[in-house]
């Protein structure tokens, strides 16, 4: 299994530090690959807040995932670097394919996809951008996959849908990976699963999941794929999950009122542990290791891990080695 990281990204996103520096966001994605992960990830958010977890509506500050991920691929060698994920409605699929080909370019090659269909209402409005049902975003995210791959084909491409249009369209230099960089769309609905098995290339949900209900997510994923005649095992399935490892129970709990002590107010103020290891990678090293085994027996190809109290969040990076020591991984 491999696994992946989700970096810091936001203004809360590592304790005492505000605003983010770049140079922190560099040095975490450094200290993964050193420590052996596999991959590094960005959210796409033009702002963001914490208010669906309990914390406050404030909104914070958050760095383009794609300007990002470009610096990214100066500062790192060997870890491949993705969206988790790219919100549809608000980027044009065909300047979007110009800025992704151009990516996959300058990482050589270690670009991967993320994209959804958006569902923060907030930044649609300060975009300018209609929040259409989620069925319409959901129509809007086939279609600029659609293009995506069209446009990666060189061009001259046209298209010409409900939400977007494109008249022999040209994307030169086209990416380094062939036929394309690979495309997973993330969500867990019904119609999303539909969507991956029709046009996607793997499948990402996050960052809670107990085993019974993701085994029920990928029973409607590969009926969804026998339906459209797709073999179910052609898609990949990843898996975000906030983590905490400890050496020992007692570890354990220290790191996880050392998570508390940082965490912004309202989000796990009146949080037990036991109720916070529910669905999320939480135990001892050997504990963690069950769990990953668990979800590899449950066709998880990649790991993507949080090492904080909420998405693209950190804490210390002794976390992020006891977490590195617990799924196996090795320095490269």
């Amino acid at each position: 299994m491999r696994v992946g990281l989700a970096l810091p990204q936001f203004d809360i996103s590592v304790p005492g530090e505000r605003p983010l520096r770049w140079a922190t966001v560099a040095g975490w994605a450094c200290r993964a690959e050193a420590a052996g992960f596999d991959s590094l990830w960005l959210a796409d958010h033009l702002f963001w807040d914490v208010a669906r977890y309990g914390g406050p509506a404030e909104p914070t500050s958050v760095l383009d995932p794609l300007a990002s991920l470009a610096a990214l691929a100066r500062t790192t060698i060997r870890a491949r670097l993705g969206t988790l994920v790219l919100c549809a409605p608000l980027r044009p699929p065909s300047v979007l394919a110009k800025a992704l080909a151009t990516l996959d370019v300058v990482s050589g090659g270690r670009l991967t996809v993320g994209m959804g269909a958006g569902w923060y209402e907030p930044e649609f409005a300060a975009a300018g951008v209609p929040f259409l049902s989620p069925g319409a975003r959901l129509d809007q995210l086939e279609e600029a996959i659609t293009v995506l791959r069209g446009m990666w084909g060189g061009g001259p491409f046209s298209h010409a849908g409900r939400y977007w249009t494109v008249d022999a369209a040209m994307c030169l230099p086209r990416p380094v990976q062939q036929p394309a960089p690979p495309i997973v769309v993330g969500g867990r609905g019904d119609r999303l699963l539909e969507v991956a098995a029709r046009c996607a290339d793997g499948w990402n949900t996050v960052w809670a999941w107990t085993r019974e209900a993701y085994d029920q997510r990928v029973r409607t994923l590969r009926a969804a794929c026998e339906r459209v005649g797709r073999d179910p095992a052609s898609i990949s399935l990843s898996l975000g999950l906030l983590t905490l490892v400890g050496e020992s129970e007692a570890d354990v709990r220290h790191r996880f009122e050392r998570l508390r002590g940082v965490a912004p107010p309202g989000v796990l103020d009146r949080v037990p542990l036991e109720e916070w290891r529910r669905g999320r990678l939480v135990g001892t090293v050997e504990q963690v290791r069950e769990q990953v085994a668990g979800w590899a027996d449950a066709g998880v190809d990649e790991l993507i891990v949080g090492a904080g109290p909420l998405p693209f969040t950190v804490v210390h990076p002794d976390d992020l080695d006891a977490i590195a020591h617990a799924v196996g991984l090795g320095a490269g």
